[in-house]
């Protein structure tokens, strides 16, 4: 699977069709397939989409043109950059070369048993999940990471839509909703897509190092890598990185403090417990 990975990304400008990989690797379609997503974290297609969007980034970043960026970046057509890396950018090819500008995002605060948190969120999903000590700390990082768009707070009654997402991640602090799934607006790197992925799929109440993270994800030499993909991560509790800790047992750092995350853990901990000791009774 990592020659396969090596494969795609020498082959990203051409047309890879899962019956070509599959016999790359010597294998059925659907064994390929379902081996690929277990090691990797994404499916095949997923893997190439994000070499692609990364391509296409660095190509509007320098170009004006998005035709020329978007073949360029191995696209059959601009038609499949607005309809794959829309999504996936958070933003239309002529939104992100203008740094966002023409994006809308709501925001709100929260408190939570481990400080207060500030949800932002366009009409994809949440873009900023981050914890700080004041409103106006945090509203300032949020205006500082999307500098060109609309940034407005969330106004009482607010956006069905939005509370929903609220409710559900103070349900899961509570402990009341151990699994939270929810549609995220952020842009990734390849590597930090698998990294992502795999941290959400760690179950609650329970914790992996850097290094069991960086085998999962079938690349064992990048402890390192995954270590700066959990720093670098723009949704608290979304993406749950406070589960990765060192091989030692050490809780290491944490983006929004080690003392919270040691609450976070600890907080975990008890109400797994708690469900464990509850479904004996049962």
């Amino acid at each position: 699977m990592h020659a396969i990975c090596r494969f795609i990304e020498n082959h990203s400008d051409d047309p890879l069709h899962l019956e070509t990989l599959a016999r790359q690797a010597g294998m059925s379609r659907f064994h390929f397939q379902r081996t690929f997503k277990a090691v990797v974290g994404v499916t095949p297609k997923q893997y190439l989409d994000g070499l692609r969007l990364n391509a296409l980034k660095s190509k509007l970043e320098t170009s004006g043109d998005i035709t020329n960026a978007a073949f360029d970046a191995g696209y059959g057509s601009t038609s499949r950059v607005y309809e794959r890396a829309g999504a996936r950018l958070g933003m239309t090819p002529a939104q992100y070369r203008r740094a966002g500008h023409g994006i809308t995002i709501y925001f709100a605060c929260m408190d939570t048993p481990v400080g207060l948190l500030m949800l932002g969120a366009t009409d994809r999903g949440l873009c900023f999940v981050q914890f700080g000590e004041g409103e106006a700390e945090l509203e300032s990082l949020l205006r500082a990471e999307f500098e060109n768009a609309d940034v407005r707070p969330m106004r009482e009654p607010g956006d069905p839509q939005f509370a929903a997402w609220t409710d559900a991640l103070r349900a899961h602090l509570s402990g009341a909703q151990p699994h939270v799934d929810l549609p995220t607006d952020i842009r990734a790197t390849a590597f930090q897509q698998r990294v992502w992925a795999y941290l959400q799929r760690i179950p609650y109440g329970e914790v992996r190092s850097y290094a069991e993270v960086a085998r999962g994800i079938g690349q064992p030499a990048a402890a390192r890598a995954v270590a700066r993909a959990c720093a670098s991560n723009p949704l608290a509790i979304v993406i749950p990185c406070h589960r990765v800790i060192r091989g030692s047992g050490q809780l290491s750092g944490y983006k929004w403090g080690v003392a919270r995350k040691r609450a976070l853990l600890d907080r975990e901990s008890a109400l797994r417990r708690v469900d464990f000791r509850e479904l004996g009774a049962e």
